[in-house]
């Protein structure tokens, strides 16, 4: 489906401009016109005075030859110049993918001033590198980002293309997907191939968590899929003797761009809270019966250089902010250790944590179902055991 706008009957004065909710109509030479920007919402087609605006299905002559796609993609996402840990954790997967599609591994970096993200990148095993670099493309923008991306796609043809589940992934991989006509399966926690069909086998939680879902693009390209931070390791870094390093110079027209970042404002708990990078994780459940007991969790995480997390329940109540939760509609994390105090243990939580090393469960119901998963597990009352172990580990570490 498309706006298209009919020259001949246009009279220019302006009425679909100011119904735009999205500024997508401009004017040139008295004539409007429909930009990139537009979403078919059809606002314009319902104001517009001399019938000059009409909605249309967009007839494609594309067609697809699904061999002519190749190489696995993953695209690397920057955050002050440097590269998330979700993109190295995904070249992993996707040098997995790569090997056993007989493919080639090509990571995507957008940025500017790349060559110490390019450099990184480089150090996982990638056979390609495709860099697009400029001042629209130094922080994140929807608009520019999509664009370029898509242009790449059109221009390379992969085969499969990986997008952290981030914000700004969850932001970019449906509107890619909807500009190339292909089919996106989001917030994915593995990957396979599917033995039968050569295709990508995507799976993510469905039914609220209670199944796992595996999904298939078997009739179009690139397969993308959007994948949890945290559910794969970082891989051993591997430095390929030829790398090659691909620079495509793409300029996105000021008009294309519809926001613009002004500053960066850091909230104060940023720091302490972040749970995707953290080694260590002391989370609180239901079983601390109110917020003020979060204490002794904070008291346990300081003492062992880590930070707070908390369950679902937690959350709900108010006990905690959100940006502490762990599990399926919260943070995905991977520490070295993780401590689940008072949790009993639910698929949505382990969905958020599962990747842990280590999973240590204190919980007074032995029968709780975080013990089938838990690694050690402390049958008792945290308000015993978590001080017990606080002051424990305080001996050790002499302070």
């Amino acid at each position: 489906m498309a706006v298209k706008i009919i020259n001949d009957k246009c009279t220019g004065c302006g009425v679909c401009i100011d119904q735009c909710p999205f500024a997508a109509i401009e004017m040139s030479n008295g004539i409007a016109y429909i930009t990139e920007a537009c979403t078919v919402c059809g606002s314009c087609v319902d104001v517009c005075p001399a019938e000059a605006i009409v909605k249309e299905e967009k007839k494609s002559n594309r067609k697809i030859n699904i061999d002519d796609y190749k190489d696995i993609w993953v695209f690397i996402e920057t955050e002050h110049g440097k590269p998330r840990n979700v993109g190295l954790e995904l070249l992993g997967q996707g040098r997995n993918l790569a090997e056993k599609l007989n493919q080639n591994l090509v990571g995507i970096v957008f940025g500017k001033n790349t060559d110490e993200v390019v450099k990184e990148v480089k150090d996982y095993g990638t056979d390609k590198i495709i860099v697009v670099e400029g001042e629209e493309f130094e922080h994140y923008n929807t608009d520019s980002y999509t664009i370029a991306l898509t242009k790449l796609i059109n221009e390379y043809k992969p085969s499969v293309i990986l997008i952290g589940a981030t914000n700004n992934g969850r932001d970019l991989g449906p509107r890619v997907a909807c500009r190339v006509k292909t089919g996106l399966t989001a917030d994915c926690t593995d990957l396979g191939v599917d033995e039968d069909s050569g295709n990508v086998a995507w799976t993510r939680p469905a039914f609220g968590g209670n199944i796992m879902a595996t999904i298939l693009c078997p009739d179009h390209r690139p397969q993308i899929g959007t994948v949890r931070p945290n559910v794969f390791k970082k891989p051993e870094v591997e430095v390929k003797e030829h790398c090659k390093i691909i620079r495509e110079k793409i300029e996105v027209e000021p008009k294309d761009i519809r926001t613009k970042r002004i500053d960066f404002i850091k909230l104060a708990s940023e720091e302490s809270v972040n749970l995707e990078e953290a080694d260590v994780i002391v989370s609180g459940g239901r079983g601390l019966r109110n917020p003020e007991n979060f204490a002794i969790i904070k008291e346990l995480a300081d003492v062992m250089g880590g930070t707070v997390g908390a369950s679902r329940a937690a959350v709900d109540a108010g006990w905690l902010p959100a940006i502490h939760q762990v599990g399926q509609t919260g943070k995905t994390v991977g520490p070295k250790i993780y401590i689940a105090c008072g949790i009993s243990g639910a698929i949505q939580h382990y969905a958020g944590m599962s990747s842990s090393d280590i999973i240590i469960a204190i919980n007074k119901d032995k029968d709780a179902p975080i013990f089938d998963v838990a690694d050690y597990g402390i049958v008792g009352d945290l308000f015993e055991v978590v001080p017990a172990l606080t002051e424990e580990i305080r001996k050790l570490k002499n302070i």
